[in-house]
């Protein structure tokens, strides 16, 4: 087994949601961050980030419930808003007041979600190409998410031929096949199946309409990262994201396509390190 395919998330907490698998790198001693993915992939995309990071501060991954190595299970709430409140359960149970935190994609609502809405409080916020903006979900996503009864039907051939092709198209550099495999996985068992397009199902741009209008109350530090080559969420919204956000800084992380972490992690590394270190 490589480095890169020993990613473990040893430990679990029962969330509201059901029960989300945890890890924690680095010395307990040092400033806590708090690293958020979003959809449809697991805590996995930001190893070689968090094991980059743990060498100055304690940092905790998760995967989120119905995703990666957490529970799955029929009629689950995992829409942006139980999200939301699990990880502000999650805080809690860590015992952490004003970590850092840095998500990416729909973890990015997730954070923005428990800070304006739960009172969860961070020292400082860091987004990637984050979905945060309307209007956000690509055709292909809606119907998707319209017919989810009929595609939770599919042969597992075509259901991982499908989602192999989505997750995918997230990185402008092209994943290795072993990263796209260990991306794809825990959607292509039976239950697997049926939680990709459930959560497809559940999210729709409501969760970011209840919040978007309050992004001016944030008063916390707030970097925005964004890949040039991003064709999910395309960088305009990153300028007009940080145009939101009072002293909001951006940086755009050229050649990286949506899945930033895949793409330019040295680069996402050297900025989040940056940011990270006047908190110190």
């Amino acid at each position: 087994m490589t480095v890169e395919d020993a990613w473990v998330l040893d430990r679990t907490f029962p969330s509201s949601s059901g029960e989300v698998r945890w890890a924690a790198l680095g010395s307990p001693e040092l400033p806590p961050v708090v690293l958020v993915h979003g959809t449809p992939f697991s805590s996995y995309v930001w190893r070689a980030v968090a094991r980059a990071l743990a060498r100055d501060h304690r940092v905790y991954v998760w995967d989120l419930p119905g995703y990666g190595a957490s529970e799955k299970h029929p009629d689950q709430d995992v829409t942006l808003g139980a999200q939301a409140r699990v990880f502000t359960e999650l805080l809690d149970h860590w015992g952490l007041d004003r970590p850092a935190v840095a998500a990416h994609d729909f973890g990015g609502c997730v954070a923005l979600r428990a800070h304006l809405l739960h009172g969860a409080r961070y020292s400082r916020l860091a987004l990637v190409d984050p979905v945060a903006l309307a209007p956000w979900g690509s055709p292909t996503y809606r119907h998707l998410g319209a017919h989810a009864e009929v595609f939770e039907q599919l042969p597992p051939a075509l259901h991982r031929a499908l989602v192999r092709e989505y997750v995918g198209s997230a990185s402008h550099q092209g994943l290795r096949p072993a990263v796209l495999d260990r991306l794809v996985d825990p959607w292509c068992t039976a239950e697997g199946q049926r939680a990709f397009y459930r959560q497809i199902a559940q999210n729709d741009q409501r969760f970011t309409d209840e919040i978007q209008g309050r992004y001016g109350e944030l008063e916390l530090p707030v970097l925005i990262c964004w890949g040039t080559e991003d064709s999910w969420i395309p960088v305009a919204k990153g300028h007009e994201l940080a145009k939101g956000i009072p002293g909001a800084e951006l940086r755009l992380i050229a050649g990286a396509g949506h899945l930033v972490q895949e793409d330019a992690p040295a680069e996402l590394t050297a900025e989040l390190s940056r940011f990270l270190r006047t908190a110190l």
